[in-house]
């Protein structure tokens, strides 16, 4: 009888890790299935742009079943339970999968229900996000009919998928008033949990002049214990009030529920995974990527991209009996839109901070940390690159799975 390599999650981890190890386990040996509960892949990168009006929504969909490549069977169904102790997983009807390798890719949700009262009445009335598509589209339409106020863009806790998404969000909301001539009539603020407005220090450092050259207020150390959506006040634990007429927020991101029904995760429903191999601290023949992991790299699909191909390598060792390599250094690069029609590109790894110089190669052409309209049209161009090279899982030119030493470390 043949094996089984089972994928909980057909987004982008799931997508790439199909696509790596279909070409190189044996047919005759091996097959493999994909589960998801949705038929639908969506590019996630897309929602920041789809509240502007820079995208619509058929740009940002497609078929979830058009990237399984041929000879993995796709099954659309939410996932009840893991239990890897039986080497099985029960779908919510009913049936049972049994597994020899298991990848999970699951990734994470938004949990708005976890802060009080930010599922109100007022919800998605005058209180937001974006990191869903119905939460995108309608904050569209809230934007196409804001005609002045307080505008709080607010992050509840860390992590969260890609951490500089509502930093660039504020970036686009500048620009976005000013070319409609309402830009006086708006006051931007983003408040942050961090103590700087970028993930990173380094970065902070570097970049913090960009809020104040915009006139964005910055509001930082702010960990939210409430949305008071009776008086449109967002309250901190420390007491600090922060009022809105539009309150855009990032609610804290959680792992799939099903980890949380199987008791595989952490308090955030994150499973606890090595952060160099990508093998599960708990299980052997359990295999964790992407938005699913614990490990301490951003959540974000560069981040899945680089996971892939040392996970593809690490699944061929564990089946073959041999040492996983410890390789993944929680690589990571993004374009970060400034706004005005330009962006930065930050790279960085677990060990290394975002630095200054270029990028793919020492002689260029991106610039790194800094401002350039080549970096936006970089960050447009990505969804041709994710549509038809990394959900693929074929290799990016001249940019290596692991960050390379920067020369001013």
């Amino acid at each position: 009888m043949s094996k089984h390599l089972l994928i909980l999650g057909g987004g982008t981890a799931g997508t790439m890790m199909a696509n790596h190890l279909r070409r190189r386990l044996p047919a005759s040996e091996w097959r493999m299935t994909v589960v998801d509960r949705s038929e639908r892949h969506l590019y996630q990168p897309g929602f920041l742009f789809l509240p502007f009006g820079i995208y619509d929504e058929s740009q940002i969909v497609r078929n979830t079943r058009d990237f399984m490549p041929r000879g993995v069977e796709f099954v659309q169904a939410e996932v009840d339970q893991i239990t890897p102790q039986d080497h099985a997983v029960t779908l919510k009807d009913g049936r049972e999968l049994k597994y020899d390798v298991l990848i999970v890719a699951t990734g994470c949700r938004t949990a708005p229900e976890e802060t009080e009262g930010m599922l109100g009445p007022k919800w998605r009335v005058n209180v937001h996000d974006f990191y869903t598509l119905d939460g995108a589209k309608a904050l569209r339409d809230k934007l196409a009919a804001f005609q002045g106020g307080r505008v709080v863009v607010h992050i509840n806790e860390m992590p969260i998928k890609c951490p500089v998404a509502p930093l660039e969000f504020t970036f686009l909301a500048d620009t976005f008033f000013r070319e409609r001539g309402l830009r006086d009539k708006v006051t931007l603020t983003y408040v942050t949990p961090l103590s700087g407005a970028f993930t990173k220090p380094k970065a902070s450092k570097k970049l913090g002049h960009l809020l104040t050259d915009k006139g964005i207020e910055l509001v930082t150390d702010f960990v939210a214990e409430r949305v008071d959506q009776e008086n449109d006040k967002l309250v901190c634990f420390d007491g600090r009030e922060v009022p809105y007429d539009l309150l855009v927020t990032t609610p804290t991101n959680m792992g799939d529920e099903a980890v949380r029904r199987s008791s595989l995760g952490d308090d955030l429903d994150f499973i606890p995974t090595h952060k160099h191999t990508l093998q599960s601290l708990q299980h052997p023949d359990v295999f964790v990527i992407g938005d699913a992991t614990n490990v301490p790299a951003s959540k974000a699909g560069s981040v899945a991209h680089f996971e892939s191909e040392t996970l593809a390598d690490n699944v061929m060792r564990h089946i073959r009996g041999e040492p996983l390599k410890e390789e993944f250094d929680g690589h990571s690069n993004c374009f970060i839109e400034s706004g005005n029609g330009k962006a930065l590109l930050i790279d960085f790894n677990y060990e290394y901070e975002p630095h200054e110089g270029n990028f793919p190669f020492a002689f260029g052409p991106m610039k790194l940390l800094e401002e350039s309209r080549l970096n936006h049209l970089g960050k447009l161009a990505f969804r041709h690159v994710y549509w038809n090279v990394l959900l693929k899982a074929w290799p990016l030119p001249g940019i290596s799975r692991q960050k390379k030493k920067p020369l001013t470390a």
